[in-house]
């Protein structure tokens, strides 16, 4: 199977190439830091293949340490345990007299740390005042500024290290405030660095030194609450001053932070681990010799008996992490797999967080990128009915990595089938009527990948896939690129057994299949396949019988299949092939035209004589041929009186017989039309209903219609109805429609039958005439009216078709 398109890639992202198409690019995973949103709309928006948009910022998973799971009770993880209230919302920076008090206060601050380096007690006691003082102003992102402007950063990073002890401070134990002091400085500096210059200021001023060794503390043999929520602080500092910072990444792996990190995921505390195991996530998050020294430290085990937590909050760092250790490191992808993560990362798809699923679902589509026995394997190990499941939940995001997964899946032909048979075709089709242009991209990705497989086209017919494909409103145009190929899949598969299977529905199955089953065929089938379908196998009734159904979308349906079927029947337009002349081609010239030379008959039309000669106008219709062969008194006259023709119309249809070509102009073809008629002109006849036809409007075609009723014209009609099938919804509000529609019915079937099976045949559809023989029977004995007076009696409906007497134009 080949996977659609492709995204303008990162420099690290390389693209392949697989049977002429692009292979989708793997997408990055959540690095667990801070801007979370901002961050992975930027990446995503670069990786997400065919323009997918897989992965808004709506669907960022990664975490500062005061985000939260869901609001579920024991999921929460809040920045500081002692402040249970709302963070501050401050929309612009403060000013004026609120900046300066803020510098003022912060300045305070900062002179209290710089004097209290020391363990005596009151010094600890008003550093530690202090830290939380500074930690809560910069709660409020428009105050970091002004804090770092108060220069607390050297302030705060001195205190992440324990104070020098004197001799006294040996024997005194315990030391007052240990552990408290230095974990409000590490949870002050990480709230600083949601700035992102400020995160170079904060390494610079030697804070990551101290915080590695700070993830060291419990190594001593002492384990406390105050230890434990220190580690946690100072883990949580690393994840947010390496956030989107690669030379921080690689700063942390130089200082020695990878390894107590991977430690610290088999601490007893675990809100430590979920800490740790976000720095791991975030220092992970595309960089190579980090993902390898994680590796190295054997954090794979552990995090792999995390995915199986039944903390919601382990299992989802867990996940987090591996996914970016995973992303773009094929190696690395092996390892994981071999160390036994596919099914517990399957079991993460019924877990109770909507953010776990989530990453276990982005997790599973990785995982299936390239490996086409992974594929395999997450299905038979259970991946499909969950991600079904995914795809009706109210989660927006969630429903689309479910909708990216199951698309990665979809490529392989034993997926495909088992896709469809565990009802996975109805949500995703339901899905392309989403106005969120990531989830509508997916969905329509991952019915590509379905309509390879033969099995599923009967499926697709069966929901209304053909329909729902056809006339979905696509945001973004690689969608509307990805149905028009999935279109065209399904219509590459229409033959053979398929074919087969979908004529026995149509005639076995209930009626609204065999009209879903005829609507599909109409546009998916081959012109060779159209009479074998509709009718030997009798699917034209059904699509007539949609006109005239009482339901406007079924009515609207058959006109558009019919329309298709047309299309695909003729390759010529019925005005644009004239018939053959069966009587050879006889054109005086144009300077014959109204010429007494050798004129042997003259007409009087208006008064006005017009001179002819019988041997030209002989040979132009059986019409003529009957005027002067047959018994009529014209046969000998020399002058015969044209009382029901213009000059203008009359000269016109002479010219035409004299030199086989005619200029037709709109203001004149009607009653043209009506004396080629009379004098049994086809080939006059079609140039006039060309010209008619183009002044066809949704205002006067009902008109039309009954002009080309009332004289024959066989084209003219045809153009008409295929018209009113073309236009059927813009007309379908206009008054007498429905009549109209009723009307026509009996001629669009005769059409249709027509058509069809010449177009077998390679015979076009032509206009009917009237022929010699047919036209003297229908005349025989008729001798009371003159030439011209006889012609109204004319029944157009008992013309031969099989014969036509036009001269010139396309003979």
């Amino acid at each position: 199977m080949r996977p659609l398109g492709s995204p303008t890639p990162l420099p690290s992202v390389k693209r392949k190439r697989q049977k002429g198409m692009d292979v989708i690019p793997e997408i990055p995973l959540r690095s667990g830091s801070l801007r979370v949103a901002k961050q992975r709309e930027r990446d995503l928006h670069l990786l997400l293949p065919l323009p997918l948009l897989i992965l808004l910022s709506s669907m960022e998973l990664q975490r500062r340490p005061d985000q939260c799971l869901p609001e579920r009770k024991g999921q929460k993880r809040k920045l500081e345990e002692e402040f249970e209230e709302d963070r501050q919302q401050i929309s612009t920076p403060p000013t004026g007299d609120a900046r300066d008090a803020i510098l003022s206060d912060v300045k305070e601050q900062v002179s209290v740390l710089d004097f209290t380096f020391s363990w005596k007690e009151s010094d600890r006691a008003a550093a530690k005042r202090a830290t939380h003082a500074l930690a809560d102003l910069a709660k409020n992102e428009e105050v970091v500024n002004v804090i770092v402007e108060g220069g607390a950063i050297p302030a705060l990073v001195m205190h992440l290290q324990a104070p020098p002890l004197s001799e006294t401070d040996r024997v005194q134990r315990p030391m007052p405030f240990e552990h408290e002091v230095e974990k409000g400085s590490a949870f002050a500096l990480g709230l600083l660095a949601v700035k992102p210059e400020h995160q170079q200021l904060i390494v610079d001023s030697g804070a990551l030194k101290h915080l590695v060794d700070l993830l060291k503390r419990h190594k001593n043999g002492l384990t406390s609450r105050a230890i434990n929520s220190l580690i946690r602080r100072a883990a949580d500092a690393i994840t947010n001053l390496a956030h989107e910072n690669s030379s921080i990444k690689t700063r942390v792996r130089m200082e020695g932070g990878i390894p107590p990190l991977v430690h610290l995921l088999e601490f007893a505390d675990t809100k430590v681990q979920r800490a740790a195991a976000g720095a791991l996530r975030t220092l992970a998050f595309k960089n190579d010799e980090n993902k390898n020294q994680i590796v190295e430290c054997n954090a794979l085990p552990t995090l792999i008996l995390m995915l199986r937590s039944e903390d919601a909050a382990i299992h989802y760092e867990a996940v987090g992490v591996i996914g970016n250790l995973v992303h773009s490191s094929p190696n690395i992808k092996k390892e994981v797999l071999l160390a036994g993560a596919l099914q517990p990362v399957i079991g993460l798809l019924s877990s109770c967080c909507s953010e776990s699923q989530r990453e276990a679902a982005l997790l599973l589509g990785q995982f299936a990128a390239t490996d086409s026995d992974c594929k395999v394997h997450i299905v038979q190990r259970g991946a499909v009915r969950p991600l079904i499941e995914m795809l009706q939940s109210p989660d927006v995001q969630l429903k689309e990595m479910s909708a990216f997964a199951l698309g990665r899946l979809a490529q392989d032909a034993h997926n495909q089938a088992g896709i469809a048979h565990n009802g996975g075709l109805m949500p995703l089709l339901k899905l392309l009527d989403s106005k969120n242009g990531s989830l509508q991209h997916n969905a329509a990705f991952a019915l590509y990948g379905l309509a390879d497989n033969e099995d599923n086209v009967s499926d697709f017919i069966r929901v209304g896939g053909i329909q729902r494909l056809q006339d979905g409103e696509f945001i973004v145009q690689a969608t509307k690129d990805c149905v028009a190929k999935t279109l065209k899949r399904l219509e590459e598969k229409i033959h053979g057994r398929v074919l087969n299977h979908l004529l026995y529905l149509m005639r076995v199955s209930e009626k609204a299949f065999q009209r879903r089953v005829a609507l599909a065929l109409a546009h998916l089938c081959s012109a060779d396949d159209q009479r074998k379908i509709f009718i030997d196998h009798h699917g034209l009734e059904l699509l007539i019988g949609l006109l005239g159904s009482y339901n406007s979308k079924q009515q609207l349906d058959g006109a558009v299949a019919l329309c298709k079927l047309a299309n695909k029947a003729t390759t010529l337009s019925p005005v644009d092939a004239a018939p053959p002349s069966p009587t050879p081609q006889v054109y005086l010239g144009e300077q014959y035209v109204n010429n007494a030379t050798l004129s042997d008959v003259t007409f009087l039309v208006e008064g006005k004589r017009f001179y002819a000669h019988r041997i030209c106008l002989l040979a132009s219709s059986d019409a003529f041929r009957a005027m002067f062969d047959g018994g009529y008194r014209e046969k000998e006259a020399r002058d015969i009186e044209i009382p029901n023709i213009r000059w203008e119309v009359f000269e016109l249809m002479m010219r035409f017989i004299y030199t086989g070509s005619v200029d037709v102009t709109l203001d004149i073809a009607q009653d043209l039309l009506r004396a080629a008629d009379q004098y049994l002109l086809e080939g006059l006849k079609r140039l006039c209903e060309y010209t008619i036809a183009q002044d066809i409007s949704l205002e006067n075609v009902s008109s039309m219609y009954e002009l080309s009723e009332a004289f024959n014209a066989i084209s003219l009609r045809h153009t008409c109805i295929l018209f009113i099938l073309e236009h059927f919804d813009k007309l379908s509000g206009k008054p007498g429609h429905s009549h109209l529609i009723q009307r026509i019915i009996p001629e669009i079937q005769n059409y249709f039958v027509k058509a069809l099976t010449k177009a077998n045949s390679n015979i076009q559809l032509t206009s009917g005439d009237f022929s010699m023989g047919r036209w003297k029977k229908a005349y025989s004995g008729k001798r009371l009216l003159s030439w011209p007076h006889a012609l109204p009696f004319v029944v157009p409906e008992e013309r031969d078709s099989k014969r036509s007497t036009s001269l010139g134009i396309g003979s």
